[in-house]
Formats: C-alpha cells, structure tokens, sequence
C-alpha cells in the first residue's frame, strides 16, 4: 500500500464520520490520462477532500509555506505535493504542473489562490488557464458546497470536461481559459446548492 493509498484511507475514517460527503459526477471523470481538476475553495478541508472523493489520486501545488512546517510538510511532500511561491511567477512550479500532467496524472488546483471568506466564488487565476492552455489534459471542474458543519451534508460535484480545444486552437489567453473554468464552476454551484 502505498502513503498516499494509506493517508487517504486515514482522513476517509477521520472525515466520514463528522461530515456527511454526497459525491455527484464521478462519470466525467477520466479513467486515464493527465486531468486538471480545478475545484473552488471555501475551507482548509477542501484538499483533503478532493483527494478522498475523486477517483484517481490527485497531485496538489500548495503554497511553499505548508512544507516548512515540521510535521504537515513532510507528510504533503509525501503526498506528492509541490510547492509554489505565491504572488509571483514561479517558473520551476509551473514546469512541475505541467510535467504531471504530461505523465498522465490528476493535478488539482484552486484556482482563486485563496479560500473564499463568503464562500462566493472569486476570481481564478491565470495559472488555471496557463496549464489548461498548455497541456492536453482533460480539464475537470468540480463544486465544493457545505457549511463544513459537523454532522451536515458536504456535496462534492465533479463536472463535464470544460471544452478547450476551441480555446487551445484560437490560441486564447490564459485569462479566457480560466473564465471557461470558473464558468463551469460556478455552473455547478448554481445547480447543485
């Protein structure tokens, strides 16, 4: 077993039981290949979530502050995650980005960078529509909606594909690519509140 199959079986017995988790749209999701799963954010839960309701596992960029805090830095790190310096570009993690997607695994972001204090989806940004544009990966939205209350209902949405084969050949920018996204996000979010 691996430490991520291991991890993900922990915060499943941790989580089940305070949180009520309904799991919607697992059909879209992509059996194989590179897939960017770009979800919103409204809590600190939110990765450990994503991670134990989507399918596959997901390969998480966190901001680099988390992996120099002495014990949750070495377990994300084990987690396959990577580190990002925010407020920046930051060229070694956008190559990190996308060479997972190139292997052909599921690489999850928030695209608005920060949790959402309202709970609204915010701004995404350009990073989103950056690995979207330069990848041929499958891109994935998906709707966190709860309180985040104990013993209250969370539903995690994963929708369709977001199209980008029109955007990729118009050659857009990487601002459009992520309005498509956070669209479709908010799309779900409307639906399924």
């Amino acid at each position: 077993m691996t430490f991520y199959s291991f991890a993900r079986n922990v915060v499943k017995l941790a989580l089940k039981p305070i949180y009520r988790m309904e799991v919607i749209g697992l059909e879209h999701f992509p059996k194989e290949g590179g897939v960017l799963l770009c979800s919103n954010h409204i809590n600190n839960l939110d990765p450990p979530v994503v991670g134990i309701t989507a399918p596959r596992p997901v390969v998480f960029m966190a901001k680099k502050e988390l992996f120099e805090a002495p014990v949750l830095g070495k377990i994300i790190h084990h987690l396959q995650a990577f580190p990002v310096k925010r407020g920046m570009s930051d060229r070694e993690a956008l190559r990190k980005g996308l060479s997972v997607l190139k292997e052909g695994k599921v690489f999850g972001l928030f695209p608005e960078g920060t949790r959402s204090k309202t709970g609204e989806l915010g701004k995404g940004l350009t990073g989103a529509g950056f690995f979207a544009l330069r990848s041929n990966a499958k891109v994935i939205p998906c709707a966190i909606i709860g309180p985040y209350k104990p013993f209250r209902k969370i539903k995690v949405v994963y929708g369709p594909p977001v199209p980008m084969d029109e955007l990729r050949k118009n050659k857009a920018s990487a601002e459009e690519a992520t309005e498509a996204i956070m669209s479709q996000i908010q799309q779900l979010l409307h639906t399924y509140r």
